[in-house]
């Protein structure tokens, strides 16, 4: 499935350029956190003063992107919505591995993760140590994070990225507009509860990234004026989404995870 949305001169089981018994240099990038140390070019960092790492061949052939937000934010829910992300993260990678195609899992909260699974048979296995012991937390980066991301992309690839996407619709744009060039997948994942706040009273807040609490009252009156908004700002993400040609999909972890996987991948 996913092989059908990639255009690339990869393809699913062609082995890389070879010089020798390494692989054909290309460029440079800037250094990001999760990429390999010994990669980096210290004649490079000694002119500069910047860290950079040798881009080879294969690298650039890397055709499947998924990125999944582990701010503090998707740490809410029963279940959680970063665990709800996280297996629709494995289940891209599985289809991928399937494929034989060439794919990097990452997550983003204040910083930027990339994380390189093992080759093999074990890669699943692999993904889902990195994902089940992540800690779940903190502010999101949404903005410095993708656009950072965005320098590990050098050809036309399929991204799919997972989140609640409750960030500034002008940031959100901003960003995903550094991918337009690719095939991106949104998914944005929400807890029944925040989606439709079926309760009225006294109840006290808590700001999962910040961890600020604060004491309010939900008339009827507040939950439509909060219904109306979170609503709107849907529709604006799907806007977005319509003006790059990206799929998106919004959907609730009260939802059986393989109808919304299902769901996905008989659109691609």
């Amino acid at each position: 499935m996913l092989k059908k949305r990639v255009h690339s001169n990869f393809q699913g089981g062609r082995a890389s350029k070879n010089m020798g018994a390494g692989l054909v240099f290309n460029d440079y990038r800037e250094y990001i956190p999760g990429d390999d140390f010994r990669a980096i070019d210290w004649k490079v960092y000694a002119r500069t003063s910047k860290l950079f790492i040798k881009r080879y061949e294969e690298e650039r052939n890397l055709n499947v992107h998924i990125i999944i937000d582990s701010s503090g934010s998707m740490n809410f829910g029963t279940p959680k919505k970063f665990d709800y992300a996280a297996m629709l993260g494995l289940g891209f990678s599985y289809i991928a591995m399937r494929n034989n195609e060439k794919f990097e899992i990452s997550t983003f909260s204040n910083t930027l993760n990339i994380y390189k699974p093992k080759k093999g048979m074990r890669q699943l296995v692999s993904i889902t140590d990195y994902l089940s012991n992540l800690q779940v937390k903190g502010n999101s980066n949404f903005y410095q994070s993708l656009r950072a991301y965005k320098k590990v992309i050098n050809s036309k690839s399929v991204v799919i990225i997972i989140s609640d996407f409750l960030y500034d619709i002008e940031q959100i744009r901003e960003t995903l507009h550094h991918y337009k060039k690719n095939d991106l997948i949104i998914i944005q994942v929400l807890d029944n509860i925040e989606k439709n706040l079926e309760f009225e009273g006294e109840v006290l807040l808590t700001d999962a990234e910040s961890d600020q609490k604060m004491r309010t009252y939900f008339s009827r009156r507040m939950r439509k004026h909060y219904k109306d908004k979170l609503y709107n700002h849907i529709y604006n993400v799907k806007d977005v989404c319509d003006e790059l040609s990206a799929m998106f999909l919004s959907v609730t972890t009260n939802v059986p995870l393989f109808e919304t996987f299902y769901h996905v991948v008989t659109k691609m």
